[in-house]
């Protein structure tokens, strides 16, 4: 006995893809913020070494100002 729209297994492929896609955006959106929280802290470390030098008199406020901007790539 057919039921109406179990007939054809085409919906089986249809949630079959779509689980595919949401396990990829899953994926895709984790991967995205790890690199996100990783990336974040790069330059953090070098600027405070730097104002740690300028702190104690080892370079000048010209020499930190144009460390700085190479760090943080402006």
């Amino acid at each position: 006995m057919m039921f109406p729209g179990y007939a054809d297994y085409g919906y089986m492929a249809w949630m079959m893809f779509g689980s595919v896609v949401l396990w990829v955006a899953l994926i895709a959106l984790a991967a995205f913020v790890v690199i996100k929280l990783v990336a974040r802290g790069e330059g953090d470390d070098a600027v405070e070494l730097l104002k740690a030098r300028l702190a104690r008199g080892e370079i000048n406020a010209e020499e930190y100002r144009s460390r700085r901007s190479l760090i943080l790539g402006h």
